[in-house]
């Protein structure tokens, strides 16, 4: 994992294709943006858990209707 320390409105680059920018800093958290190819998915982790864990519910309840 890389870790760095950036100031609002500092960037980082992911591969040729990716900019993270630090929009604000304060109350508790950091508010980033992500550029990416419209093809690559962005999301939150605990979204990405939530649909795999809906996915494999799903697959479970046809391989019982089968």
């Amino acid at each position: 994992m890389l870790v760095v320390t950036r100031k609002v409105g500092e960037r980082i680059l992911i591969g040729d294709k990716v900019v993270v920018t630090v929009v604000k800093i304060g109350n508790g958290g950091v508010r980033i943006g992500v550029e990416a190819p419209p093809e690559m998915a962005i999301m939150r982790e605990e979204l990405a858990e939530q649909l795999r864990q809906a996915e494999e519910a799903a697959q479970q309840q046809s391989q019982t209707d089968s």
